[in-house]
């Protein structure tokens, strides 16, 4: 499977995810990896094991950045 095709499987499950706001493909090491933007992270223990973001996407790593609250210029 190709990193497009796992990053569109698991889309709509990660932007189910509290905080989440983005999942693209990017690169971490020179190695491609699925980014999962949130608004802020948070610790593991405060979150339900359904609400973990995993670590790894079939061969890819998932790599989590914080990024804020993200809001439209309207000009």
């Amino acid at each position: 499977m190709k990193i497009e095709q796992a990053k569109d499987k698991h889309e709509t499950e990660l932007m189910n995810l509290p905080n989440v706001i983005g999942v693209g493909i990017g690169e971490k090491n020179n190695e491609p990896v699925i980014k999962v933007f949130v608004t802020q992270k948070v610790d593991v223990a405060s979150l339900k094991p359904s609400e973990v973001i995993p670590k790894r996407l079939h061969r890819f790593d998932v790599d989590v950045e914080e990024i804020g609250n993200v809001m439209a210029a309207i000009q």
